[in-house]
C-alpha cells in the first residue's frame, strides 16, 4: 500500500509524522553505521534499497491507497538489522515517493505502516525465536526466513486495514471482505522469497546476514 495525499484528512498525516520523526532519529542514532564501513556490507546493503525500490514501485491495486507489493522487511532486517533495515526503507519509500507512486504528505504515514511495522513485527519474531526455540540452523531458516516473512507481510496487512478503517477511508466491512485476504496470499509469496534469499545469503555469504552467528546455529550439531 502507498497511500496517496488525499485519501486522509491532514491530521492524520500530520500526526504520523509526528509519530515518524522521533523513530527514524532513533534509528539513524542507533544503526550499527560502523558495519557500513565494510565495503562489501555496503554494497549489501545499497543493493537492497536500490532493489526494493524497484520491487515497491511494482505494484497491483484497484482503489486510491489499495495495492499491493513484495514488501522484503524481512530479508533486510535479518540482514542488517532492524534500525538499519528501517532507515533503509525509509529510503526505498523517498524512491518510491519521488517517482511519484506515493503522496508527499502521506510519506510518514507510509513509512510507519510499510517500514515501521514490517521491520518491528520481523524483529520481535526473531527475537521471540532466539529465546523460545532451539539455536538450529533449520530454526533459523524456516522460522525466521519463512514464517516470519508471512508474518510480517499480514501484520503489516493487518495494520493498514485497522488503520484505514478507523481513519475512514473505507469500511471495515469491505477492507476485510476485498483488502485484507489479498494479503494471505501475498505472506505465502513473501515467505518463499524472503526465505529462499535468506537461505542463500546464510549457505553462501553468512557474512552478508547481522542476526546469523555460526557459533550459535552451526556449531556442534
Amino acid at each position: 500500500m502507498n497511500l496517496p495525499d488525499t485519501l486522509l484528512g491532514e491530521s492524520w498525516y500530520w500526526a504520523a509524522w509526528v509519530v515518524w520523526l522521533p523513530l527514524f532519529a532513533r534509528s539513524l542514532f542507533k544503526a550499527p553505521w560502523g558495519r557500513l564501513k565494510d565495503s562489501e556490507a555496503m554494497n549489501v546493503w545499497l543493493g537492497m534499497v536500490v532493489l526494493l525500490t524497484v520491487i515497491w514501485s511494482l505494484k497491483a491495486g484497484v482503489k486510491p491507497g489499495l495495492a499491493f507489493h513484495l514488501l522484503g522487511a524481512t530479508v533486510f532486517t535479518l540482514t542488517c538489522g532492524p534500525h538499519l533495515a528501517f532507515v533503509g526503507l525509509c529510503l526505498v519509500l523517498l524512491g518510491v515517493t519521488l517517482n511519484g507512486a506515493a503522496g508527499t504528505l502521506a510519506y510518514a504515514t507510509n513509512a510507519l505502516l510499510l517500514a515501521g511495522v514490517g521491520v518491528g513485527v520481523a524483529y520481535l519474531f526473531h527475537r521471540l525465536a532466539s529465546r523460545f526455540l532451539p539455536p538450529h540452523f533449520f530454526v533459523y531458516i524456516f522460522v525466521n526466513g519463512f514464517l516470519g516473512a508471512a508474518f510480517s507481510a499480514i501484520s503489516v496487512g493487518f495494520a493498514a486495514t485497522v488503520f484505514l478503517s478507523l481513519s475512514g477511508a473505507y469500511t471495515w466491512e469491505y477492507l476485510v471482505s476485498d483488502y485484507f485476504p489479498y494479503f494471505m496470499l501475498l505472506g505465502f509469496s513473501e515467505a518463499w522469497l524472503s526465505g529462499m534469499l535468506i537461505t542463500l545469503f546464510v549457505v553462501y555469504r553468512p557474512n552478508w546476514v547481522a542476526t546469523f552467528d555460526d557459533s550459535r546455529y552451526l556449531a556442534n550439531k
